[in-house]
């Protein structure tokens, strides 16, 4: 109760201050400052700078007093660096409003010439000060910093203000996207834009967020996945095409899963999923350069080498490795490879086939051991509704997932374009969902009819941005990459 109670003297003197200046005619929340220069750019070239006029703006983080002459610091968006004002050189109500008036948070400019201070520090000895915005509320205490994670995620402008690393985070989150693009860019990939609502969601197993159009009196639902837009666009005649953006699944939040993320999706017309293997090491290999400037990466601890090549593995060899379980022997029995599953402890349903046992027994039991990237090949056809059977085993798809410290990080298939057969895959879907299974494909006319006008084979590829951020810079939580991450709402302070 007692550190409320210091919160609310504190806003209370706060505010109190705001009224003050306005009486001294101080505007609080000025317009537009000329800055010329930023923080880093001062330091960066102090030799050209040296003696010349600046002019910066920022939010005071510090503030040291010295009688006539007194030190702060300024934090732009390029960093921090210090000003020096000195009575002579501002008139006494300028230095007045410097020590008396303003709180550390305050958003302040000030103009001044570079110099160097005796112990070498690069200052803006400060001519002008002006007020552009006032802070009514105390950054959290300079040593202990912003501790709180769940007021981290909640007030995410606070944690960028106060950790220096998070900001780092976003800008190489940034650079990231920015190197996708350039690399995808580079090899004839168009970039395009497909509905985020939709009347028909597809092209993954996941459970979406309903809405409704009131001038169409119709639901539309928030989009899980471009997939099946995308594929339109290889029947149009695009036949390299991408898409970063958001997609919506209705499911739970943990470290690994946020309900809105972001995905990049694409598909090359006249390849399979092997190019598409070639294609994901090439590029996430070469984003870690170009952003990092390294392929051997650290994530949790852990050292990880992203150098091509990479490990490839069927599911089967996986399972067989980790498990002991060889499913081909369980080939046309489903009744026993349920109860292989029940033996080496994962739950199955009675109604599963061999293909949907399989896939549990390999995401509960071997996915948690995948550390390396390694690529986990020819995925069940029942677990893969949009993949190309393969010709030689016709259980299993031309699928492929990428893993990376126990991560799904990238998922791709050879893509069935068979009309025939994408109908039939629809209807087991759709059998799938009246009993009950909420995260089945639904029926989609339309898609289907695309296909009938012929679709060249082609390979896709989908990458979670969200979980490939957090291994180029080392965060143990999805939220950590997200600027607003979903939160349950509370009661602000």
């Amino acid at each position: 109760m007692r550190l409320e109670e210091e919160l609310h003297e504190l806003l209370r003197v706060r505010r109190e201050k705001l009224e003050e200046l306005k009486a001294k005619g101080v505007e609080p929340y000025g317009g537009r400052y000329p800055r010329t220069h930023l923080a880093a750019e001062i330091k960066e070239n102090y030799a050209a700078l040296e003696g010349a006029e600046v002019k910066v703006a920022g939010r005071l983080m510090a503030r040291r007093a010295h009688g006539k002459a007194s030190f702060g610091n300024v934090m732009d968006g390029s960093g921090q660096i210090q000003i020096y004002l000195r009575l002579g050189d501002v008139d006494p109500a300028t230095y007045s409003l410097f020590l008396e008036d303003l709180d550390l948070g305050d958003i302040i400019g000030v103009g001044g010439t570079v110099f160097k201070t005796r112990t070498g520090e690069i200052t803006v000895a400060v001519r002008e000060l002006r007020l552009l915005a006032k802070c009514l509320r105390p950054l959290p205490e300079k040593w202990h910093g912003l501790k709180d994670v769940d007021l981290r995620y909640r007030q995410r402008y606070l944690d960028l203000i106060v950790n220096p690393a998070v900001r780092e985070t976003f800008i190489t989150r940034s650079r990231i996207i920015r190197a996708i693009r350039e690399f995808l860019e580079e090899r004839g990939f168009l970039e395009v834009e497909t509905p985020m609502m939709q009347a028909v969601p597809g092209g993954a197993a996941a459970r979406p967020f309903i809405t409704h159009h009131n001038a169409l009196d119709m639901d539309l639902y928030l989009r899980i996945a471009p997939e099946l837009y995308l594929k339109r666009l290889l029947v149009g005649g695009f036949e390299k095409v991408f898409e970063i953006n958001r997609n919506f699944r209705n499911e739970g939040i943990s470290t690994k899963h946020n309900p809105e993320f972001t995905m990049l999706e694409l598909y090359q017309a006249y390849a399979d999923y092997r190019d598409m293997m070639d294609l994901t090491e090439e590029l996430i290999s070469t984003v870690a350069g170009r952003v990092l400037g390294t392929t051997t990466v650290t994530y949790q601890g852990v050292t990880l080498e992203l150098s091509p090549p990479w490990r490839r593995q069927t599911m089967l060899e996986a399972v067989r490795e980790h498990t002991g379980l060889d499913f081909n022997a369980f080939r046309g029995d489903d009744a026993l490879a349920r109860r292989a599953a029940r033996e080496v402890g994962v739950e199955v349903e009675e109604g599963d086939t061999w293909g949907a046992v399989l896939n549990k027994v390999f995401e509960e039991k071997v996915e948690e051991k995948l550390i390396q990237p390694v690529f986990i090949l020819d995925y069940p056809v029942e677990v893969s509704p949009l993949a190309k059977r393969k010709k030689d085993d016709p259980a299993l798809t031309y699928r492929f997932e990428l893993f990376i410290c126990a991560r799904e990080i990238a998922n791709a298939f050879s893509e069935l374009n068979d009309p025939i057969d994408q109908r039939n895959r629809f209807l087991a879907q759709q059998k799938r969902r009246q009993a009950g299974d909420e995260e089945a494909h639904m029926m989609d006319e339309d898609f289907l009819i695309a296909l009938e006008y012929g679709m060249p084979p082609a390979g896709g590829l989908g990458i979670g941005i969200d979980r490939l951020v957090m291994l180029l810079t080392d965060a143990p939580s999805i939220r950590d990459v997200i600027l607003f991450p979903l939160m349950r709402p509370r009661e602000l302070a």
